[in-house]
């Protein structure tokens, strides 16, 4: 029996076409609009698990920033590279890559930490806060309660580290959680800053 290989993008790159067809490309839009017009003009923006870009790289690149975007789902990248060919995109896991070897004015990840394990989304947070400059923004989203719950379109388990639990690894990190939000879509943001 042959086995299965190891699937990086969590079963979202076998299902890339419903995906970008059900994402809704308002959702989000107004607050990463604001958090881009807070950034350094021509900014460097690292897109964690930027999917299809739209709509979150979208808006950085209306707002005049330089996208660096992270997916390990082929499909997605693929088509990433179709709509935004000015950006710099890689197609591997997020926990595995050396996020361009560079250092950034600013990093998002939108939809992807509770996709994470909870002791992946501990070490992606260090990295992160390596490879901002400093003065850098960090902006994510995860719900504000710790929870698990099923992916309702992959069926895999997602996990919520919560309010507190990202306080405390953002302070461990050397990042400071400037605030948490929510959009017109309930998806809850946390706001960070490297001093």
């Amino acid at each position: 029996m042959e086995q299965q290989a190891h699937d990086s993008s969590g079963g979202y790159d076998a299902l890339a076409r419903e995906f970008m067809l059900r994402r809704d490309p308002t959702i989000g839009v107004a607050t990463v609009r604001r958090w881009a017009r807070a950034l350094p003009p021509g900014g460097t923006v690292l897109d964690l698990g930027c999917g299809h870009g739209i709509p979150i790289s979208q808006v950085l690149i209306q707002e005049g920033l330089v996208v660096y975007g992270v997916d390990a789902s082929p499909a997605m990248v693929a088509a990433f590279h179709e709509r935004f060919p000015q950006a710099h995109v890689m197609c591997e896991a997020v926990e595995d890559s050396d996020l361009f070897g560079r250092t950034f004015d600013a990093v998002v990840a939108w939809g992807l930490f509770f996709l994470l394990a909870a002791d992946a989304q501990v070490a992606l947070i260090r990295r992160v806060a390596s490879a901002l400059l400093p003065g850098g923004s960090f902006l994510f989203t995860s719900p504000e309660p710790a929870c698990t719950w099923t992916d309702m379109l992959t069926g895999r388990q997602s996990v919520s580290l919560g309010s507190e639990g990202y306080r405390t690894i953002l302070a461990a990190a050397g990042l400071e959680l400037l605030a948490e939000h929510q959009d017109e879509g309930e998806n809850h943001y946390y706001d960070a800053r490297k001093p």
